[in-house]
């Protein structure tokens, strides 16, 4: 008998060890968070405004002000179907990009009246050079942001968007263009934490505050939206493996910080 509880003890002692090293493991290949943005000024990002040729940040619409990259249109007159995103230097394929936003008070009368507390996050999207100077929104998917428009009326936020692609959404492509999420509605002022979680061209999970509000899968080229892009890269059909990530500009100021990211 005091052999045999001597041998549980020593097999519990070894497993408690390889566990801690096991966890230790874990921990050690868990991958590092790398800032997307530096809180000082827009090194690593590039404007790609419709109307305008890649890099031309329009009226200076993306700023960085107070530790936040800006949406600002003060320096316009009218907004002439000036859809902008301002993409980030490298692609991503899985990955974990989190973000924190909130809308502004300021919005283009001239902007088509959808846009109102309305915003987004494009990605996997083309490559920002490929966007033709006429084109008006990438080949990519949206992480769509909204807020309050009328008091006591539902509007949802991290729901998902699709400019020239398609996804599967209740086990078959979708023809919406956009598939609304399960969050609550948010004052326009308020912060909002976002986050996806982007398995390649399998899954894609959409938070908001921490919690899982829409999950989709296989996006992939394919639907409208999109217009005067150039045929070769819209092939419908093919998996989006990988792509880039865009901070949305159409007509409403919003902030965007924190916006970190880890590869999965």
């Amino acid at each position: 008998m005091k052999i045999h509880i001597s041998f549980i003890v020593i097999l519990f002692f070894f497993s408690c060890q390889k566990a801690e090293k096991e966890a230790a493991s874990s921990q050690a290949e868990e991958p590092d968070w790398q800032e997307l943005f530096n809180g000082k000024d827009l090194t690593g990002w590039t404007p790609k405004i419709h109307h305008h040729d890649l890099g031309d940040n329009y009226a200076n619409t993306f700023r960085v002000e107070n530790g936040a990259i800006a949406v600002n249109y003060e320096e316009y007159d009218q907004f002439e179907d000036r859809f902008g995103h301002l993409f980030y230097e490298k692609s991503f394929a899985s990955f974990h990009l989190v973000w924190e936003y909130r809308f502004t008070d300021q919005f283009l009368e001239s902007a088509p009246s959808y846009t109102y507390r309305n915003s987004g996050v494009m990605f996997h999207s083309q490559a920002p050079e490929t966007i033709l100077k006429e084109q008006d929104w990438p080949i990519s998917v949206e992480y769509q942001m909204l807020a309050e428009e009328k008091e006591g009326e539902t509007r949802p936020t991290g729901n998902m968007c699709s400019p020239g692609t398609d996804v599967v959404f209740e086990g078959k492509i979708d023809e919406r263009h956009c598939i609304n999420s399960s969050s609550p509605t948010f004052k326009w002022d308020e912060w909002v934490k976002a986050e996806l979680i982007v398995y390649g061209d399998s899954i894609v999970h959409h938070l908001v505050n921490g919690d899982t509000v829409l999950t989709y899968s296989f996006p992939q080229i394919g639907g409208g939206v999109a217009n005067r892009f150039d045929p070769a890269i819209k092939v419908d059909g093919t998996p989006l493996k990988s792509g880039y990530i865009g901070l949305q500009s159409e007509g409403q100021g919003v902030l965007f910080k924190n916006i970190r990211i880890r590869e999965l």
